[in-house]
């Protein structure tokens, strides 16, 4: 076996040298169907494990690929064997990357089956005493078309992030986001091959004398090609996902049925083969639902987990996810968001990590939102606020941090009762019994549809949104339509105007019927749970990063509004009944605490009368003018309505 195995030293350089010389077709960043596969042929003669780094140098981030371009390979699972310990959260890839903390030799095995037959690889490493100053993060494999993302961390305070230059040095091209100097992270799809390929990026920053350089590789799988057509659930490349569980029940039918490109809107998966979680039971515990999760990475499903069994006594979360069929974590989710084709609801693991090398592994690419209603002349800023300070914490990408389990617990719990209010809307405890197990569940929604409306169609109908203005800016600002010449023109206080009589707890509540019952559910639970208040205000829209965001109007807790709280109400009885006490805390919600008109969003953070603490400007979301690039991460959480498709099918 020893004949197979890759030589460093032999690879290293003539790889990355004989590989920029093939003929390689060019990625994409877009959203179109993939390319045709190239004729890339990869001409690395070595196969086995294979290691491109030279000159190993003290955390230094480094990739071992289990390269056999024409071979089959499964039941992969590497393991280190000598050496300091380790952290790599891709033991069962093709490829796994890691930081040294301290020079040595490591020592590493792979098992695997090749072509059926078993198989075992070790391979070493030395790593020297010099300490590498920039860390480029994170090698990994992806399928052809998944979407990548890199970043350079300066771990030397004298390098200038103006001075960073990314550059392609092997494999077929890909075409980066960004390609301005200065830029710490870049995106792109992986190219189309026709041969598991390896790609190697370099990236360099300078501290105005001298220049640090550091390398990262991507190996990029070949795939089947997606099928474009219009039953096609999913037209762009979704990552490699396993059944967390894997003696589940249902391990064999959670991702064909929930998290597949072979997923077709005719022939998806029937109710009797993966049904709702209450069809199972009604009182799940904590392992029923860890039945029903598909992650990209173990320590998703991990983090999640610790969630359900510490952060969940009432069991609402468990009670809500009686309503979906499977919980995906992936590192390509992003945002979140439930999607009634196939029941399940589909989390961000950028609510679940817990340490700088778990949040690696997480596609970063920024939300393709965040510049949409730029040409208005308003904002409309909101936030989760606690004892006067901002409820969560905001962590820069460029940081690298450990967080604590309750340090996300407001983040994950308002995005879980999000997302999960649309699973229990499409399918409320009072259908659970009538849904024959023979439909899809997307002709089961349908039915329940052309029966009775789901419970926001009801709300709509018996509790109804008005404002024809708000509307139509909600599509500008979170559709991306483009507005018109007097929507460009509306200044704040014609927004105010527009908005402060309506039953609306927020602008987000316009987008459509089934954000807005969504959003009603979770502002009130983030309330009655932990007693965290939304605030929200209409500002001008800065132009310079000079600008202050001017609140013209604003209230904190207005769901305490008596026109608003009968429609909370009406959702939360449906939504979850469970809650018996619901009602009793809506009838006692304080009444909309208004903000000072004149003075910033900032200084209209400690506004609650019962708190003299001096609010912390360093927390999550602060709106401050230094950055125009936090503001819609400041903006309270993006959520996200996937498109349900036409019924009837």
């Amino acid at each position: 076996m020893n004949n197979i195995r890759a030589n460093q030293s032999r690879l290293s350089s003539a790889a990355i040298i004989l590989s920029i010389l093939l003929q390689a077709c060019g990625g994409s960043s877009s959203k179109s169907a993939l390319p045709e596969k190239d004729d890339y042929t990869p001409i690395i003669e070595e196969t086995g494990i294979i290691s491109l780094e030279e000159n190993i140098k003290t955390a230094q981030p480094l990739e071992l690929f289990l390269y056999y371009p024409e071979d089959t390979l499964t039941q992969i699972n590497w393991q280190q064997t000598a050496g300091e310990e380790l952290v790599f959260h891709a033991n069962n890839s093709k490829a796994i990357a890691f930081t040294p903390t301290s020079s040595g030799e490591y020592s590493f095995q792979v098992d695997f089956r090749r072509n059926g037959i078993s198989e075992t690889l070790t391979h070493t490493i030395t790593v020297g005493d010099e300490v590498s100053q920039l860390s480029a993060r994170l090698g990994h494999a992806a399928l052809e078309g998944s979407k990548v993302s890199l970043r350079v961390f300066l771990d030397n305070s004298d390098l200038t992030k103006a001075s960073i230059k990314w550059q392609q040095v092997s494999g077929p091209t890909v075409s980066f986001s960004d390609t301005t100097s200065g830029t710490d992270a870049v995106f792109f799809n992986a190219p189309a091959v026709s041969a598991d390929s390896l790609l190697t990026f370099t990236v360099s920053a300078s501290d105005g004398a001298n220049s640090v350089q550091d390398s990262v590789t991507i190996l990029v799988e070949n795939a089947a090609t997606i099928n474009a057509h219009e039953n096609n659930a999913y037209d762009e490349r979704l990552a490699r996902v396993f059944a967390y569980n894997t003696d589940s029940p249902y391990a064999y039918v959670l991702i064909p049925c929930v998290y597949s490109n072979s997923i077709d809107f005719r022939t998806s998966c029937r109710l009797n083969e993966l049904p709702l979680i209450a069809q199972d039971t009604t009182s799940p515990n904590v392992e029923d639902i860890m039945d029903r999760v598909v992650v990209s990475h173990h320590w998703m499903g991990q983090r999640f987990k610790e969630f359900l069994e510490t952060m969940d006594p009432n069991n609402d979360f468990k009670n809500l996810l009686r309503a979906t069929t499977a919980i995906v974590i992936s590192y390509d989710v992003r945002p979140s968001y439930y999607w009634v084709v196939t029941g399940a609801i589909h989390l961000d693991p950028d609510n679940l990590w817990l340490t700088p090398d778990e949040r690696d592994t997480i596609n970063q690419a920024p939300d393709y939102r965040a510049s949409f209603g730029d040409s208005l002349n308003f904002v409309m800023p909101w936030r989760y606020v606690k004892d006067n300070s901002y409820a969560s914490y905001y962590y820069p990408e460029d940081m690298r941090v450990t967080r604590q389990p309750t340090d996300g617990l407001y983040r994950l719990a308002s995005l879980m009762y999000h997302e999960l209010a649309h699973a229990n809307d499409f399918f409320a405890q009072s259908n659970w019994s009538n849904i024959d197990r023979n439909d899809r569940i997307l002709d089961a929604a349908d039915k329940i549809i052309q029966a009775t409306g789901t419970q926001s169609d009801q709300l709509s109908s018996t509790l109804p949104l008005y404002g024809a203005e708000m509307y139509r800016l909600a599509k500008v600002r979170y559709h991306g339509e483009t507005a018109t010449a007097t929507e460009i023109s509306y200044s704040p206080s014609d927004v105010t105007a527009f908005f402060s009589p309506e039953q609306a707890p927020q602008f987000y509540n316009y987008t459509s019927k089934r954000e807005d019952y969504a959003m009603l559910f979770d502002g009130f639970m983030m309330k009655a749970r932990y007693d965290v208040d939304r605030d929200v205000a209409i500002t001008n829209q800065p132009r310079s990063a000079g600008e202050e965001y001017i609140v013209t109007w604003g209230q904190r807790g207005r769901i305490g509004d008596t026109d608003i709280k009968q429609r909370v109400d009406y959702v939360t009885r449906r939504i979850l009944p469970e809650f018996s006490q619901a009602s009793s805390v809506i009838e006692n919600l304080a009444e909309p605490i208004a903000m000072e008109a004149g003075k910033t969003w900032t200084e209209n953070l400690a506004i609650s009368p019962t708190s003299n603490e001096t609010p912390s400007f360093t927390t999550d979301d602060s709106l401050s003018s230094a950055s125009k690039d936090l503001r819609m991460n400041a903006n309270g959480p993006m959520f996200y309505e996937k498109q349900v498709p036409l019924l009837n099918r």
